[in-house]
């Protein structure tokens, strides 16, 4: 098992826009779900707060969830986990997320998001169909993987052996190397991801995981999120009548290209600007400023999600 990567001590996890703009589109699609018949109020969140908790802060404050459990890998920090957490009610377990995962309530739906911070391995793939063989009929499962190359090398060839070392049940020995090209990772990740899954579905006759998203961002190393329910014939007619199939981020498949996060760097004033013409036709641009097209329509489709950051003195 890897040690865990520490990355809170990297990146103030509050200052990743475009992991904000993916938790704020996670919500919308929740509160989707919740119109749809779906009580994600009284689901059970289980997640990674690190010393942030920005997802359990969201989650509570606008989907009202109420029970949370947040584990954590590193033993090193647990009181300072525990004194962060921003609420009584959140259940700090120090463990990893492998070992609280079949400790999960069978009486309760649960929503766990599985958000590491690392390439994909062995250990990950384990949480992963682990989640699967004990998550409640509709629950839903969230994971996030780092999909950089995972060697410092700039070899296709080596990056095949890693993931043949890590994931050697799922991949087959005669794949080409090609498929393993810095452009072809996310597809491969996400295969990988959701082979692990079907592993833990495999004892389970009366359900399936039903794909809801499949996000592709970057702030500083480039990361995919899929997402999905564990459900049967049932809880895919309620998510087929709800308006989460109007929403330009949801992906029924796995197999379709996945939502491109893109958040434009502008100054304040140009995104006030901006605003003021959403949702703008496909054609519009600015007069007043140069921006591309492609930059307007990547703003487009966020501007409801993206984050306003301001200084505070005190």
């Amino acid at each position: 098992m890897k040690d865990p990567t520490q990355s809170y001590k990297k990146v103030h996890y509050e200052l990743r826009p475009a992991k904000q703009v993916e938790r704020r589109m996670m919500i919308d699609a929740l509160q989707v779900l919740s119109e749809g018949g779906f009580p994600i109020r009284e689901y059970q969140y289980v997640g990674m707060g690190s010393v942030y908790f920005i997802d359990f802060i969201l989650f509570h404050r606008l989907l009202g969830i109420d029970q949370m459990i947040s584990s954590e890998y590193d033993t090193t920090v647990a009181k300072r986990v525990e004194f962060n957490k921003p609420f009584g009610f959140v259940d700090v377990q120090v463990a990893p997320v492998g070992d609280v995962i079949p400790t999960l309530s069978a009486d309760k739906r649960h929503l766990l998001w599985l958000d590491y911070d690392a390439t994909l391995s062995r250990s990950q793939l384990q949480d992963i169909a682990l989640a699967t063989t004990y998550l409640t009929r509709s629950s839903i499962l969230f994971v996030t993987i780092d999909i950089e190359p995972p060697t410092d090398t700039d070899s296709p060839q080596e990056w095949k052996e890693y993931f043949l070392e890590e994931a050697p049940d799922y991949l087959d020995l005669g794949t080409p190397n090609s498929a393993f090209a810095r452009s072809q990772l996310p597809k491969r990740n996400v295969e990988l991801i959701e082979k692990a899954i079907r592993t833990g579905l495999l004892g389970r006759s009366d359900v399936d995981f039903i794909p809801l998203f499949n996000f592709l961002y970057k702030d500083t190393h480039q990361m995919v999120t899929i997402g999905g329910m564990i459900g049967g014939p049932a809880e895919r007619r309620k998510i087929r009548g709800s308006a989460l199939t109007d929403a330009f981020y949801y992906r029924p498949s796995f197999r379709e290209e996945p939502c491109v996060i893109t958040v434009p760097l502008l100054t304040r004033k140009e995104r006030q600007y901006l605003d003021g013409f959403m949702p703008c036709s496909d054609s519009w641009i600015p007069e007043d400023f140069e921006m591309s097209s492609e930059l307007v329509l990547a703003y487009r489709e966020i501007y409801r999600f993206c984050p306003s950051y301001a200084e505070l003195l005190l």
